[in-house]
């Protein structure tokens, strides 16, 4: 079922449980036709459930992308981690980045910026780190957000994720209960029941579906429907810059920010330079070599973090102590997710300070879980941190079995949304921007 790293033995000096052993369990879940730039979400999204094992009998988790380059990028830097003292957490950047020294640069997806090397050393070391910080939790008797620092804040405010839907897939799939969304009432039915069933307090619509204008009436439409409430717009840079300008003058004042307008970060200052909007960014800005010319042009004003693909929970700290240094606002980015990845970001944003924007989640679209005790629980809109030692989260083993048959059977391997579109509508490109 699962890939394995081989065995390695501690030494007396090692102070912690040592790793003597890596799982990586790739699987596929179900996900609805949820539209976006790209095009549509495949049938089923893939992830991977990472198990750490040790000489303590302690075992770690985390979870992370499960699409094929992701996952020979994590077995070539699991083989190397048997040996290792989960607390040396230098350690482990230091043996994954040799591991990947000649991998070729990779992005699961393109929704969240270009490729590089530094990227994808990055997002090897999260997978590992997350899942060493919770055998750090259960060797000390303390949850991870004691080893963040401490608790800032005792709930996370979560957004809702809304999106332009059809109503099932093409081909042999089972209709979900969400049905279409493809105008602004049903934008604004959808925002109901999420606001209904999850009480989110703020509201993220992904654009760069329809004519900009179509999707100003949405926002306009929520706004009318959820006047306490404030909106996200995120087009995933699907528009040009002169486009990016009309929607900023005709949502001026309607917006909590405006994500990813347009592509890069010279385009993003150009749109920055013409509205009082706050301007967001989980694509021109994804890793630390792009936030001085961020910074000097004023590009952005708000980066959404992603611990996935920053480098784990401590390079999202040092994110979050830039931000503060440049006066700029944080928030948390979303990839369809399992319960590991929203136990770890709960914890890190509890722990952050000035991370004080509702995070995106993805969590309302699956049906589908890997963890014991089913999905954590949405109360007001927000998670409480999870009891227990660690991440607070253990893997259901049943769970984590059926997901990786689904996995095998599937036939996805590689996230991509533009061909599936291409199934419903032929000479869809994908190029961008479109609008």
């Amino acid at each position: 079922m699962s890939t394995q790293a081989g065995r390695g033995g501690s030494e007396s000096t090692q102070r912690g449980p040592v790793v003597t052993g890596v799982d990586i369990t790739p699987v596929a879940i179900a996900d609805p036709p949820l539209l976006n730039a790209s095009g549509v979400h495949e049938p089923f999204q893939l992830r991977s459930i990472i198990q750490v094992r040790t000489d303590a009998g302690i075992t770690g988790v985390s979870e992370a992308y499960g699409d094929d380059a992701t996952l020979a990028q994590l077995r070539q830097a699991a083989a190397t981690l048997p040996g290792l003292d989960v607390f040396h957490l230098n350690d482990l950047t230091r043996r994954v980045s040799g591991a990947l020294a000649s991998a070729s640069a990779s992005s699961p997806t393109e929704l969240i910026g270009a490729a590089s090397a530094d990227k994808t050393v990055a997002q090897a070391v999260s997978a590992f780190e997350v899942a060493c910080f919770d055998i750090q939790g259960k060797a000390t008797g303390k949850p991870v957000v004691d080893l963040l620092g401490g608790a800032v804040r005792d709930r996370v405010d979560f957004s809702a994720y809304l999106f332009y839907k059809w109503a099932e897939h093409p081909g042999d799939y089972p209709a979900d209960d969400w049905g279409a969304a493809l105008d602004p009432d049903g934008i604004v039915a959808q925002a109901r029941r999420m606001v209904e069933l999850y009480g989110f307090g703020s509201l993220k619509l992904k654009g760069g579906v329809f004519a900009p204008e179509e999707e100003v009436a949405a926002v306009k439409a929520l706004r009318a429907a959820f006047p306490d409430r404030p909106v996200r717009l995120d087009p995933n840079a699907n528009w040009s810059v002169e486009t990016s300008h009309r929607v900023a003058a005709a949502l001026e004042g309607e917006l909590e920010y405006l994500e990813d307008p347009t592509a890069g970060i010279p385009g993003m200052a150009e749109v920055a330079a013409k509205t009082s909007l706050p301007l967001a960014t989980n694509m021109c800005v994804t890793g630390f070599a792009e936030i001085p010319e961020a910074v000097r042009l004023g590009a952005v004003q708000v980066i959404l973090s992603d611990h996935h693909f920053w480098g784990g929970f401590r390079a999202t700290q040092a994110l979050a102590g830039l931000c503060e240094t440049f006066g700029l606002g944080l928030s948390m980015h979303s990839n369809t997710h399992l319960g590991i990845s929203l136990a770890a970001m709960t914890h890190l944003a509890a722990a952050t300070p000035n991370l004080t924007y509702a995070l995106d989640t993805h969590s309302p679209w699956k049906t589908e879980e890997v963890i014991a005790g089913g999905p954590l629980r949405f109360v007001g809109g927000a998670l409480t941190v999870p009891e227990g030692p660690g991440l607070g989260v253990a893997v259901d083993e049943d769970a984590l079995a059926r997901l990786h048959e689904q996995y095998l059977t599937c036939g996805f391997r590689k996230r991509d949304d533009a061909t599936w579109m291409r199934r419903v509508q032929p000479e869809f490109t994908g190029r961008r921007p479109r609008f």
